[in-house]
This record gives structure tokens, sequence and C-alpha cells, in this order.
């Protein structure tokens, strides 16, 4: 077993810069979702708009998913994960202030923004710092996102009802502006650090290489279908868990309740999903295991949604355990950590793109058919997809074998 003290030997002030960053990733959505309706009937905006409230999560993470390598190319890895913790820090401040309805949307996209850059970075990081140690690593800070995503959607409403909405969403900005200190400090101190030409990268930091385009993989395509059928399932299921067992007959605090227990399946599905990717040399078949834990649940919920709600509620929440696998993946199916952010940003802004799609599309099926079949069988057609998708995402191959590289200039190492 490896000692925490040789993990972190020269890299303790990483570590915690990559974990504190993680905790904030979803702060903005899970501390404003359980508020949603009061802040709606406070500020007056119609329930249309909370849908529009619902929708700018997954796209700013897409937006910035596609745009973040560009910038993190032009300012390094480090310069903009601190970017994004302010970013999240000022949003997530800023629009409890708010008192009209535009303001606080744009503040919130302004948030989401900056936690779609983190969203994007971290992967690089991790294999930037931590090549040696990927699948623990990548626990880390996954299981970091499940903890900043249930967190607050459990207190959202306690810490509402003690000293207002505001404070309840406003205070996350705290964790932002903490995560942002330890950036701060490695950048301080990484710019006396001289690089020069044919110099030796700092240990456990790689040097950066020749990059290509994640479109032009297989890879990359691979990645993006397997990450994004995730997504669109799992936002689906956060979205519409509650109105499927109230038609089944179930309470409003029942349905609230699943959903809790679909988020703590997340986080269980974290602490294991990284070290069994890390482990098998084509983890495809944790992907079919996966898929029957979706058929399974979908099943279910279709046909008796009652006779046995917390068992496919805890299926359905296994069957997510692909994304901590493609966050996995990013990484091991990458040599360089400028790879990795190519990887990241192109799976990460396709998947959430298409994951927009999810809820809207699973109630529309739902309104068209009087019924739940259709949907989840929109949700069954997603998990083929994925399966197609993973098949050549956990192929034991890298993406910079086959992203038809472009060749810079050899100069000196960037200095990021």
């Amino acid at each position: 077993m490896i000692s925490l003290v040789t993990l972190l030997r020269g890299r303790l002030l990483v570590f915690c810069a990559i974990a504190m960053s993680a905790l904030v990733l979803r702060l903005a959505v899970t501390s404003f979702t359980p508020l949603a309706s009061q802040i709606r009937e406070d500020i007056g905006f119609s329930p249309t708009v909370v849908g529009v409230f619902g929708m700018v999560p997954t796209a700013m993470f897409a937006l910035f998913g596609l745009g973040t390598p560009l910038i993190a190319k032009r300012w390094g890895l480090e310069r903009t994960a601190l970017v994004a913790m302010v970013m999240a820090g000022v949003g997530m401040l800023t629009r409890a202030l708010m008192s009209d309805t535009w303001s606080l949307l744009a503040l919130s996209a302004l948030a989401l923004a900056g936690m779609g850059i983190g969203n994007v970075v971290i992967p690089p990081l991790v294999k930037r710092y931590f090549s040696d140690r990927l699948a623990v690593m990548s626990s880390v800070y996954i299981v970091g996102v499940q903890i900043g995503t249930i967190v607050p959607a459990f207190v959202a409403v306690p810490l509402a009802e003690a000293f207002g909405w505001r404070f309840s969403i406003g205070v996350w900005a705290l964790l932002g502006f903490a995560a942002a200190l330890p950036w701060i400090l490695l950048l301080t101190r990484e710019r006396r650090r001289t690089v020069v030409v044919a110099a030796e990268p700092p240990a456990g930091v790689q040097a950066e290489r020749p990059h290509g385009k994640a479109w032009r993989s297989p890879v990359g395509w691979g990645m993006a279908g397997m990450f994004g059928m995730t997504s669109m399932i799992t936002y689906s299921m956060f979205t519409w868990i509650p109105d499927i067992l109230s038609d089944a007959g179930a309470s409003e605090a029942f349905g609230g309740a699943m959903v809790g227990l679909f988020s703590f399946m997340g986080l269980v599905a974290a602490f294991g999903a990284p070290t069994l990717c890390a482990r098998m040399r084509n983890p495809f078949p944790i992907v079919i295991g996966c898929a029957v834990c979706y058929l399974v649940a979908f099943s279910g919920l279709l046909f008796a949604p009652m006779s046995a709600p917390i068992l496919w509620i805890v299926l359905l929440g296994l069957g997510p355990s692909t994304f901590p696998m493609s966050l996995t993946l990013i990484n091991l199916r990458t040599r360089s950590h400028l790879g990795s952010a190519t990887l990241s940003g192109f799976t990460q802004g396709v998947g959430y793109a298409v994951a927009c799609l999810g809820p809207l599309l699973f109630g529309v099926f739902h309104d068209a058919s009087g019924g739940w079949t259709v949907s989840f069988g929109f949700l069954t057609f997603g998990v083929v997809i994925l399966l197609i998708a993973a098949f050549q995402a956990c192929k034991p191959r890298m993406l910079e074998d086959s992203w038809h590289v472009e060749k810079e200039p050899e100069n000196a190492l960037r200095h990021v």
C-alpha cells in the first residue's frame, strides 16, 4: 500500500488545490435547485424560467468544455484553474445579492462557467502532477465532486430556513475563494522557477508534447459518447425520479429521498470505479455490468415501480459508474497532460451538450405518449449508444496515437 506521505512528497500543495477545487465543481447547481421555488416566489419569475435555470448548468459545462483547452493552452493549467475558482466564487457570491431575474441568471452562468472550466482542467492537472498515482488521485477528485454535489442539496433548505435563501446560495462562495488560495500559492512558488531549453520538468510533472485534435480520433468520439450518454441518463433521472414515483402512488417526500439515494450511489461508485478501471487493461466488462443495472432499473421503474423501489434506485445509481470511469479514462488513454486537457475538453463539451437534451426529451416523450414507456425506450436507446461508444473508449490505446499530431517548434518548455 502506498503511504500518503509517498504520494504527496513534493506535491502537497497541488493535492490540496485539486481536492478543494473538486468540491466546488457542482456547488452552484445543487445549492440552488432545492430552493428554486422559494427564490421564484421571492423574485417573481415564471416556472418556465425555472426550466431555463435547469438547463444553464449543462449548457455552461458544454460551452466551456469545448473552449477550455484553448484557454489552458494560452494561460497554463494552473492559471486556468485559478481563474475558474475565482469565477465560481464571484458568481455564487454576487448572485445571492441580486433581486432581478436576469442578473441572477447571468451571475449563475458566471459561476457555472467557472465550474465548467474546472471540470476540464482538473483531469489534466491530475495527469500532470500525479501520473504515477492516477487511480488514487482520480478517486480523490471524483469523490470531491460527489461530496460537492450531495452536501449542498441536503443542507440548502435548513440553511435557508435559518438564515434566508440568499445566505444559503451565497455561503458556498467561501469554498470557491478558499480553493483559489492554493493555486495562488502554487503559481507564486512556480514563478521563481526558471525553465530553460531541454530542462527536465519538476518531479512528478510532465513536459508538453506536440498536439492534435481529439475529434480526429476514435478514442475521442468513444469517450464523448460514453460520457454524453451517461450524463444524459443521469440528468434525466435526477429530474424525473420524483414524478415517476409520484405517478406510482409514492409521496413527494419519498420521491425526494430516492433522489438522495440515487446521488449517494454515485459517491459509492466514485470510490471503486477509478481503481477497477486502472487495474484492467480493457474495462469494458464494467460498462456491460453498468448497462445491465440500467436496464433492470428501467424495467422495474416502468413495470413495477413500487414493488421494490429502493432496489430499482440502487441499481439505477450504479449505472452511472461509467461517469467516474470516463473521468479516469481521460488520463488512462492519454500520454501527456496536454493530451488529457484536449480529451477532457472534447469529452465534456460534447457530453454535456448531449446531456442538455436528456431531461427535456424524456419529458416531451412522456407528455406525447401519456406514459413512461416511450421515455424509458429513449433512455434504453441511450444505453445502446453508451455500449457502442464505451467499446471504443475502453480499448487499450492512446489518443495521441490517432489524433493526427500537429508539429510545434521545439522551444523552451512553457512556464505554466
